[in-house]
């Protein structure tokens, strides 16, 4: 197994992953835009339906082009999508908009910052995803970066009315880490369709329970630009995050997102004209520290890989190779051709530097 083949994936999904964040976080100053025209809840609405409605969309031009699809979800498999499409696109949302609609946004943008705490403790504690003290620490460095970010000034007061909005934020928290820790269990299949459901059935759920309390539609080009938005933001950056997934595992991979509102406040900034405060600084040097402590991370050591079956897509030599998959087709596919069929790797015990991606989901004692 090359030690390269592992660090070319680790880099890869470091780079999806903050990409992924990247375009998360641009949807924020953007939002703030268009919120002068529209409803908070209608938004949400829109940023979900632009989502699947976009990436519905690209999967129907490949078809008509005869791009052939990645795998799909096996039969077993369903269960936890659906399981994160309830926990991510409807609960959560829900939540949110109830306890936001009793509460400032400074404090509900401070208990946003515990859906990256969440995401880690259900996947080392819950879902047995590997760390070390290293890792942690990071997770802290970031979230700690993020908590500075959102944090009221001194003489704001938070004003909740009573604990009851301030446990449906933290619901909200915990439901869309309960999602990407089941969107893991799927991350090997179809990244754009996995991205496109959520999309659709979170949009469709948030349209119809904006117009029940009173949502007006909007004018038809905010429509569209919200629409464009949640394509690029929610869309194209989930289908990142699941593609980060398989590469660095949940935890990891929700560290790097977590780094969205960063990159909102810098465009913030840059597009809308808004102060560079000491709070951006110091947030933006504890996020880096923690990234780094990410990225140089290299864990090695003797490890077993048990019999397993599955489809996914791979490549055999060239560039995406993993080292994983040295099963013989017949005839021959030219080196570094991506594929997709069921395949079995048998068990096999070897040593190299690996992170917890869909190969190395191993215990350990």
């Amino acid at each position: 197994m090359s030690t390269s083949h592992t660090q070319g994936h680790h880099n890869q999904g470091i780079a999806m992953a903050l990409a992924a964040a990247l375009l998360f976080g641009a949807s924020t100053p953007i939002a703030k835009l268009l919120l002068a025209d529209t409803s908070p809840w209608m938004l949400a609405a829109l940023l979900y339906l632009g989502s699947g409605i976009g990436l519905a969309s690209l999967r129907a031009f490949r078809a008509l082009r005869g791009v052939a699809s990645s795998p799909r979800l096996q039969p077993g498999e369903w269960r936890w999508l659906a399981g994160a499409i309830a926990c991510g696109g409807v609960a959560a949302p829900v939540l949110l908009m109830a306890g936001l609609s009793h509460m400032p946004a400074t404090g509900a943008s401070l208990l946003l910052n515990l859906e990256s705490v969440f995401t880690a403790l259900l996947a080392w504690f819950v879902f047995r995803e590997n760390f070390d003290r290293r890792i942690a620490l990071g997770m802290l460095a970031i979230v700690m970066g993020s908590v500075v970010l959102s944090w009221p000034g001194q003489s704001a007061a938070l004003g909740w009315a009573s604990l009851w909005p301030a446990l449906a934020v933290v619901g909200a928290c915990l439901g869309w880490a309960l999602d990407n820790n089941l969107t893991r269990k799927v991350a090997l299949s179809d990244a754009g369709f996995i991205a496109m459901s959520k999309g659709l059935v979170a949009g469709s759920v948030n349209l119809l329970l904006a117009l029940l309390l009173g949502a007006q539609w909007p004018t038809w080009p905010i429509v569209a630009a919200s629409g464009l938005l949640g394509f690029a933001s929610y869309g194209v950056s989930l289908v990142l995050f699941v593609l980060a997934l398989r590469h660095l595992g949940t935890a990891r991979s929700g560290a790097y997102f977590a780094v969205a509102p960063f990159f909102g406040a810098v465009l913030a900034v840059l597009l809308l004209g808004e102060a560079l405060t000491l709070g951006l600084v110091l947030a933006g040097g504890l996020m880096a520290w923690g990234v780094w402590l990410h990225v140089s991370e290299r864990h090695d050591h003797l490890h077993t890989h048990g019999a397993l079956q599955h489809d996914h897509g791979h490549v055999h030599g060239g560039p995406g190779d993993d080292g994983h998959h040295d099963h013989v087709h017949t005839p021959p596919l030219p080196p570094g051709t991506r594929h997709s069929h069921a395949h079995a790797h048998a068990a096999l015990s070897h040593q190299h530097a690996h992170v917890p991606d869909a190969h190395h989901r191993h215990r350990h004692d």
